[in-house]
């Protein structure tokens, strides 16, 4: 069993007018076998916490730790977290000229394993994981994400998550775009991953839609910064029917 925590977190980013503060000490602790929903509104800092997680060079880490099973990744670079353990799949999905699906994910599952996965077998599972995502294998040809839509990213997203299979994985909106079919086709990858047991999950969404195909083990709410309030499924419910609005006005009387 692994875990994942975060302690006192404080990021912050450069702007024109100088540093602005972004997380303002965020406390979270993810297990193996538990899904967390992050939730909160447009601006709380939620895709913030997600690449400070991974080690995006634009948010500075100012105090706090993330931690996953002894390791600080904070410490490490971004190749390092992600061989510690850690996947993150964008909100959108940048697009790579050049580099192919195929010899990415082979690039990718090498530098992770420390050998190159055997071809015969590789292109097998790289076609089943392709199959179980709706995705024809000719997109294996195709450079990263140039000219997929908006689902297809996403769908490779899970095919890169389920052959990658990473302890934990941080889902920045991955529901975001997809229609119906697309958003079932997604889930049913997710769940793939996490009936393992072994597997931790930090999705983070505005909407509750996702979460009628993947149950999370806890929710919580994200505003200005930090994590407002923390619950079960039954949460996710409650914001469904009152939205955020109540935990804004709460936090800016806190403030």
């Amino acid at each position: 069993m692994s875990t994942l925590t975060i302690t006192d977190l404080h990021v912050e980013v450069e702007t024109e007018n100088g540093p602005k503060e972004i997380l303002k000490g965020v406390n979270l602790t993810v297990r193996s076998g538990e899904v967390h929903a992050i939730m909160g509104p447009n601006g709380s800092g939620k895709s913030t916490l997600a690449y400070s997680i991974a080690g995006h060079p634009k948010y500075k880490i100012t105090s706090g730790s993330v931690d996953l099973d002894g390791v600080e990744l904070s410490a490490l670079s971004i190749d390092a977290r992600a061989k510690a353990g850690l996947f993150l799949a964008m909100q959108y999905p940048i697009e790579v000229p050049g580099v192919s699906v195929a010899n990415f994910l082979r690039t990718a599952k090498t530098a992770l394993s420390g050998e190159a996965p055997k071809v015969r077998t590789w292109v097998k599972e790289v076609n089943a994981a392709m199959d179980r995502l709706g995705l024809d294998h000719s997109f294996a040809a195709r450079s990263l994400n140039e000219g997929f839509s908006g689902g297809e990213k996403k769908r490779n997203e899970i095919v890169q998550l389920e052959l990658l299979n990473p302890a934990f994985a941080v889902l920045d909106e991955t529901d975001s775009g997809l229609d119906i079919d697309a958003l079932r086709i997604v889930s049913e990858g997710i769940n793939r991953y996490m009936s393992s047991g072994d597997h931790g999950l930090l999705l983070i969404t505005h909407y509750t839609r996702i979460l009628n195909y993947i149950t999370p083990t806890f929710v919580h709410v994200f505003v200005d910064g930090h994590i407002v309030a923390e619950g079960g499924p039954e949460l996710a419910d409650r914001l469904e029917v009152d939205g955020y609005d109540r935990f804004v006005k709460a936090a800016k009387v806190d403030a």
